[in-house]
């Protein structure tokens, strides 16, 4: 278990994933032959994929982000958020505030080849239960990569909008795993009286606006010298910036590799060096025991640091929340908590699940419980959910407060209610703060069944669903707050209703003076079935706070069903900032000569108003936008820009969004089409796509539009499903000539894994029925031509009989539809 750390990483990070087939766990390849040698990264193309970065404390050194054409796409501009957490108004009894706190240890993606601002790829670890977390690490690094892994900017917006700090990593992994012990004298290396990568550290997490780093030295070999001085680098830091620490329970004072599973007088003073502070917290290894912690806790006292400083490990990579844990050592029955608790891989949650909903049922099952409810976590499992031991915070104590209840994810984007783009995305600089209680139901009669729903929004791609018999008022309890109320404070609310008439609908408040007492306020009628705006007047409770926001319903309805698409309480009118300007771009790459194209785009920043975030659209014929992507920063990387037919330019504007959700007027700027469209391409290729569930978090439908076979095991679309198809968005009805599909052995899989009897359907709307164009059974080839002469906007490949025999997954490879 003291080795897991790094084997977990490496083979996480490597190629090898858990598939319905056989498939080689890939370490991290070997390193390079010169010892401290690191591969340079390779320069970007004008127009392509920026990705988050990494590197070798050689190559850190020549880091510039003057230099480097990644590093704007990888800021975050969302400053760390103050938090609340009012005792009182805690979900579940037992939980307990102001004691332990919660290190999530996430891996978001590979170390290379991370993009910086989300992708076209729906299926993503949109993690939403930032309540429970103090500090989320952003895990990575490998030997054959580099061994510094700073997050990308999404994550940090998120994060940050929700109180929570962001450390990237650095990873020294043992010889077993490519470790080599120069690059941690690398490390360590001094200028005078300077640490060169040290101040590296600090440049990037300053300038990427990330908080800190966490340090996994498990490299062997060291000597006494060798751990003074990476003490002595984390206090020369601190001494000079802001930049915090996390130290692994690891490396000990004589250098040695030493697993403690404690706070020991052998690692305490990468904690705390006598007076000098060197780490902010120790994350310690997972094989601890009931009087290790109750030692650790009172050594750390003795050094005059808080046992919460400490982070005692739990490793959920493989087995999510089945995972054996000595809770009551951790958190014991009716006592103070022992120390902090330190997350390894948490989303297993996503890495096992299915599908998007078999994710959101396990990710609320770790976090609040097997009831989906915070309130009530009893269960026979052992694993009462982190809701059972700690309470819950919040970062809305400023106004405005707005969400749309965004995940950062979606199959679609609406702006306002009108659909802007079809096809499925994730970006986290675009989730809203996530309710507080999820969720939390009190009635005397029938609950309702909040949710968060994917098929409609208001704005981004979700929405707040209540659905159920409503035969009592229910009251639904979303955020906790410190909102102080002033003469010309509002409350809005966005609502959708399957047909005119009561919305059946309440704003709930309560007030710090009575916390847990709501007072309501009706939101009336809707007049038609589409998105309608309540607007509250708070005059009359100017002086208090706000401690808590919710929602009520009450009459009777056998099955009600009511969409919430925003949730706004501001001050006076709704203000439009200024508008960006010097809209540029700065490269364009081909996706496909001549019809489609990846740009990147910068402009200058609103010079008023308070900006959420900008938002890119390019202009249609008919005077309508189409929705390009959205970034809190003045840099966005545009993965697909479609040409419209044979025109010769398209428009491209952006818009700044206030905090209030006002819409500034557009910069705009045209790019140039120079060359005659194709007659005859893939138009599958990197489009939206779209899946009946997946084998594994890295077999998405997306890998079956990506135009390679080549990428090994995981470069394909697999799934289990009892009903099988994949569908492909393309953009806009086009007429097609032929279908390619290619299957298992197209990416050297056995032949026997090949799709036996599959059909290809295709329909222009999503009101349209599907008609079948292509039938095949028996099929035993690996890549399969299909002709047919129809045209479509949505094709789809249906699979009746997955393979040769009885394995029950389909793999497919690619799938293409080619045509003009």
């Amino acid at each position: 278990m003291s080795r897991r750390l790094p084997y977990l990483l490496s083979a996480a990070l490597g190629a090898a994933v858990l598939g319905a087939a056989p498939a080689a766990h890939a370490g991290a390849p070997a390193a390079p032959t010169a010892v401290t040698a690191a591969p340079a990264a390779p320069a970007a193309a004008p127009g392509t994929q920026p990705y988050a970065s990494y590197w070798y404390p050689s190559t850190i050194l020549n880091w510039d982000p003057a230099t480097d054409p990644d590093a704007r796409f990888n800021r975050s501009r969302v400053p760390l958020q103050p938090r609340t957490s009012d005792p009182a108004l805690k979900a579940n009894p037992n939980a307990r505030a102001g004691e332990g706190k919660v290190a999530s240890l996430v891996s978001f993606g590979p170390t290379s080849n991370n993009p910086s601002q989300g992708s076209a790829d729906p299926d993503y670890y949109a993690f939403g239960y930032w309540q429970y977390v103090d500090k989320l690490v952003f895990w990575g690094g490998s030997a054959g990569e580099g061994l510094i892994l700073a997050p990308n900017p999404t994550v940090i917006d998120a994060a940050h909008r929700n109180g929570v700090k962001v450390y990237g990593t650095v990873f020294f992994p043992p010889a077993a795993y490519g470790g080599q012990l120069p690059w941690v004298r690398d490390f360590v290396q001094k200028s005078g009286s300077r640490y060169p990568v040290a101040d590296k550290l600090v440049q990037a997490a300053q300038y990427y606006g990330f908080d800190g780093w966490f340090i996994n030295q498990e490299t062997g070999g060291g000597d006494t010298a060798l751990a003074t001085e990476l003490r002595t680098l984390m206090q020369y830091t601190k001494a000079q910036s802001g930049t915090e620490f996390m130290w692994y329970d690891a490396m000990t004072e004589s250098g040695s590799v030493n697993w403690q599973n404690a706070l020991t007088s052998v690692n305490d003073s990468f904690l705390q060096d006598g007076a000098r502070r060197t780490a902010d917290s120790m994350f310690l290894n997972f094989n601890w025991s009931s009087g290790g912690l109750d030692s650790s806790r009172a050594l750390a006292r003795g050094l005059g640091r808080s046992e919460y400083d400490l982070y005692s490990g739990i490793d959920t990579e493989a087995n999510g929340y089945n995972t054996a844990v000595d809770w009551n050592a951790l958190f014991p029955a009716g006592k103070p908590h022992t120390t902090s608790l330190g997350l390894y891989r948490p989303e297993w949650t996503w890495k096992s699940a299915t599908d998007r909903a078999d994710f959101y049922a396990k990710d609320a099952r770790y976090w609040v419980g097997a009831n989906n409810d915070p309130s009530d976590t009893t269960t026979p499992s052992s694993w009462k959910g982190l809701a059972d031991h700690i309470a819950e915070s919040s970062p809305i104590t400023a106004k405005p407060f707005v969400t749309n209840f965004s995940t950062g994810q979606g199959d679609f984007h609406n702006t306002a209610g009108t659909r802007t783009a079809t096809g499925g995305w994730n970006n986290l600089s675009l989730q809203d703060v996530p309710p507080t209680y999820r969720w939390l139901v009190s009635s005397t009669g029938s609950r309702l069944t909040p949710s968060v729903d994917f098929t409609d929004a208001y704005e981004g791609g979700s929405s707040l669903r209540l659905s159920g018999r409503l035969d009592a008022a229910n009251t639904i309890r979303l955020y906790q707050s410190r909102l102080p109320v002033a003469p010309d404070s509002r409350l809005s609310v966005v609502v959708k209703t399957p047909a005119a008439g009561a919305t059946g609908l309440k704003a709930a408040i309560s007030f710090t003076d009575a916390p847990t007492s709501f007072t309501t306020l009706d939101l009336g009628a809707n007049s038609g079935t589409g998105w309608e705006r309540h607007t509250l007047d708070l005059a009359a409770y100017a002086g208090r706070t706000i401690a808590q926001i919710g929602l009520q319903a009450d009459g009777s309805d056998p099955a009600y069903d009511v969409r919430i698409g925003q949730l706004a309480v501001y001050d006076g009118a709704v203000d439009a900032p200024s508008a960006p300007s010097g809209l540029t771009v700065l490269g364009a790459s081909d996706v496909v000569a001549g019809s489609s194209r990846s740009l990147r785009l910068s402009w200058t920043a609103s010079t008023s108003g308070n900006v959420h975030h900008y938002e890119l659209y390019r202009r249609n014929a008919d005077g309508t936008r189409g929705y390009l992507g959205a970034t809190p920063s003045d840099a966005y990387f545009v993965n697909r820009l479609d040409r419209a037919g044979d025109e010769n330019s398209t428009v491209i504007e952006v818009e700044a969004v206030s905090t209030e959700y006002g819409r500034s007027t557009t910069a705009t700027t045209t790019v140039s089409w120079s060359t005659t469209p194709p007659a005859g391409t893939n138009l599958a290729l990197g489009r939206p796509a779209t899946a009946s569930g997946r084998c594994n978090a890295n077999e998405t439908a997306a890998k079956a539009v990506n135009g390679t076979v080549n990428g090994g095991n995981g470069d394909k679309w697999c799934t289990l499903t009892t009903s099988k198809w994949l569908e492909v968005d393309l953009g806009s009805v086009r007429s097609l000539s032929k279908f390619v599909v290619k299957h298992a052995s197209a990416g050297g899989e056995s032949s026997g894994y090949n799709t036996r009897d599959f059909s290809v359907q295709v329909r222009n709307t999503t009101t349209d029925a599907w008609t079948t164009v292509a039938t095949v059974t028996g099929n035993t080839a690996g890549t399969t031509t299909h002709p047919v002469t129809t045209t479509a906007r949505y094709v789809r490949l249906v699979v009746t009989r997955p393979t040769q025999g009885t394995d029950p997954a389909a793999r497919i490879y690619e799938f293409e539809a080619w045509g003009a």
